[in-house]
């Protein structure tokens, strides 16, 4: 699994809100959460936070969802939510990557944290 930081995602890039590459970096950073989903769902089988965090960025990004601010600060708190409660480290950092995930909405550089803490999952 490649969870190296794409190179379309760039720490310091300034990404207009909304611009084809604000949604390019919301979509890699949903493919990679989506990738260590797994991880989080064999330790907790009944919690879809995650899951919802990352599908509801992903529909943005590909332009078949409208997303609000409340929406999607909800989603973010609750995978994180997901992550405080997780039995394992993998579980707690597939839950971050997803929390971080839904965040590119609001802020684009949040999909930088996806690809580490996707790392951090399978390291863990």
């Amino acid at each position: 699994m490649n969870t190296n930081i794409p190179s379309k995602i760039k720490n310091h890039q300034v990404v207009a809100r909304n611009s084809a590459t604000h949604r390019e970096w919301a979509l890699e950073a949903a493919k990679i959460a989506k990738q260590v989903l797994p991880l989080f769902e064999e330790a907790h089988p009944k919690d879809y936070r995650p899951r919802k965090a990352i599908e509801a960025i992903k529909a943005w990004a590909e332009g078949k969802r409208e997303l609000s601010m409340q929406e999607v600060r909800q989603l973010s708190l609750d995978a994180h939510a997901a992550a405080r409660a997780a039995k394992t480290e993998a579980a707690c950092f597939v839950a971050r990557a997803a929390g971080h995930a839904v965040a590119t909405w609001h802020v684009p550089t949040h999909a930088v944290s996806v690809p580490r803490y996707a790392q951090k999952a399978i390291e863990a």
